[in-house]
């Protein structure tokens, strides 16, 4: 009785894989036994021969490496010795035009494969070649014979690329110096220099997508085979729950660890998101090891990002991590002299300065109130002078002429160089009281309404001519002394603040 039984099991393939599934559940883990072995599905017995159908060339891989002996062991103790199996991978899900696309490969390198090819009928004819080439060779030899199909995947078929991000219209300055130096060294050895990740962080406009995109069309430029993405972290956590839904997360896990370089902008915002930063987590791993190339940004450094896997926040440290600070008044002059050069614009001198002066928070915002600038000449046909500029400016500008007063200016440059305001208004001629003095009167020209001669009463009766030295002064000290540039600009902004 026992032979026809076993008999009847032979032919019954779904029951011989269940028999197996039973077994298999006993030797390894919950979450393993339904990460890879639930999504299985048995396709045909021939003989001893078992052929189970998984979700990808990955997939395969995956048990092969982890899972052999188990498999081999369930399917010898419910088929016998000869059992053998193979494993028919999805390499093309289809659509309503094209029946999927089957690769099938045995459990041992040796042997045959086979790739199913549709035909018209719907009838799969196979076709045999020794498995003398690595398996990966082997599907994509499958892959060729279905060209555009196959190439073009219908849910990752771009590196989202910017072409018009390149390094030579990313301008250099102290503010973004080293993240730019690090941006070259990965892109003409990407993967191969030890700033694997590239960790770019900084506030909103200030040049990491640009930096990121430059890199990626940079390595495409010199070697247009790598197979590189640049995806927003949001997008990612679309697609990998859009896969969950669809059953599909190894497809989803698998086109990302193919990646040569992967581009990920805005990390931050995997934060608290468990199941992405797992998945992702596997990917970083996958490729670092493979020596692929990584490159990330952030708003913050990886040690001040929350809600991140301690795991993950280690990982992102191993690599460079570089910032890209707010751009000082040269590189603001210079980004709008590029732009200007670069799509055939012109503005007079003195807008220029104003603009660089007046609009210091980042690049998008410069680039934006150029844009305005440009729209409005071209409209009226005409060129503007200053004047005309301030009042198109006026929605973007922070203007605060006439808003702040002198004693709120002199309060704030007391504080920021620690002097009273008496000395401020006293004869004294301290060097630090001096200075700061001098530094009170650029203010108050810059930012109140009030004129030379008011402005040199409120300081201790000064006359016109020492407040225009001042001013000169300050100008002068700006343009040579980075140091004090940079004292000037944060005095600024805590006016900006207090206003």
């Amino acid at each position: 009785g026992g032979g026809n039984i076993f008999s009847t099991l032979m032919h019954n393939y779904k029951q011989i894989w269940n028999n197996c599934l039973q077994i298999l559940r006993n030797q390894v883990d919950d979450k393993a036994f339904k990460t890879w072995f639930e999504p299985i599905v048995p396709i045909s017995l021939q003989g001893s021969n078992l052929t189970i159908e998984v979700p990808s060339q990955y997939f395969y891989e995956w048990l092969e490496e982890n899972y052999v002996s188990e498999l081999q062991q369930a399917l010898t103790s419910i088929i016998g010795e000869n059992a053998s199996l193979d494993y028919s991978i999805v390499v093309d899900r289809g659509d309503r035009n094209n029946r999927p696309l089957h690769v099938t490969l045995p459990n041992k390198t040796s042997g045959q494969a086979r790739i199913a090819e549709p035909v018209e009928n719907g009838a799969f004819v196979s076709y045999s070649g020794a498995v003398t080439k690595a398996r990966s060779e082997i599907l994509e030899t499958g892959k060729s014979a279905f060209h555009a199909r196959l190439e073009k995947d219908r849910l990752f078929d771009e590196s989202n690329l910017i072409p018009s991000y390149s390094f030579e219209n990313f301008v250099e300055g102290d503010c973004n110096r080293l993240a730019r130096s690090a941006g070259l060294a990965v892109a003409s050895k990407p993967g191969i220099t030890s700033f694997n990740p590239l960790m770019l962080y900084g506030g909103v406009g200030l040049g990491k997508t640009h930096l990121m995109h430059a890199i990626g069309n940079k390595i495409r430029e010199m070697d247009p085979g790598r197979k590189m993405i640049y995806i927003s972290s949001e997008k990612f956590t679309h697609q990998f729950i859009e896969s969950l839904g669809k059953n599909a997360a190894s497809d989803f896990t698998e086109h990302y660890m193919q990646m040569d370089v992967l581009i990920v902008d805005d990390i931050q915002f995997l934060a608290g998101k468990e199941k992405t930063q797992e998945i992702f987590f596997h990917i970083f791993n996958h490729l670092q090891q493979a020596g692929k190339q990584i490159i990330l940004s952030s708003d913050c450094p990886p040690k001040d990002l929350k809600g991140m896997h301690e795991r993950l926040i280690s990982r992102f440290k191993w690599g460079l991590t570089a910032d890209l600070q707010q751009p000082d008044y040269e590189t603001r002059m210079a980004i709008i002299q590029k732009k200007m050069q670069n799509d055939g614009l012109h503005l007079p001198l003195d807008v220029v300065d104003y603009l660089a002066q007046h609009i210091d928070t980042n690049i998008r915002e410069l680039e934006g109130a150029m844009i305005s600038l440009i729209a409005q000449s071209s409209l009226n046909k005409r060129e503007f002078n200053l004047e005309q500029a301030k009042k198109i400016l006026n929605n973007i500008v922070e203007q605060f002429d006439r808003v702040l007063d002198i004693e709120k200016i002199q309060k704030s440059v007391s504080r920021f160089f620690s002097v009273s305001v008496d000395d401020l208004k006293d004869k004294t001629r301290k060097k630090e009281v001096a200075v700061a003095r001098q530094v009170g009167m650029y203010f108050a020209k810059e930012y109140t309404g009030y004129s030379l001669k008011q402005i040199g009463h409120y300081f201790g009766g000064r006359d016109h001519s020492t407040v225009i030295h001042a001013i000169q002064s300050v100008q002068a000290l700006i343009d040579k002394d980075a140091t004090f540039r940079k004292n000037v600009e944060d005095l600024k902004r805590l006016l900006k603040a207090n206003s």
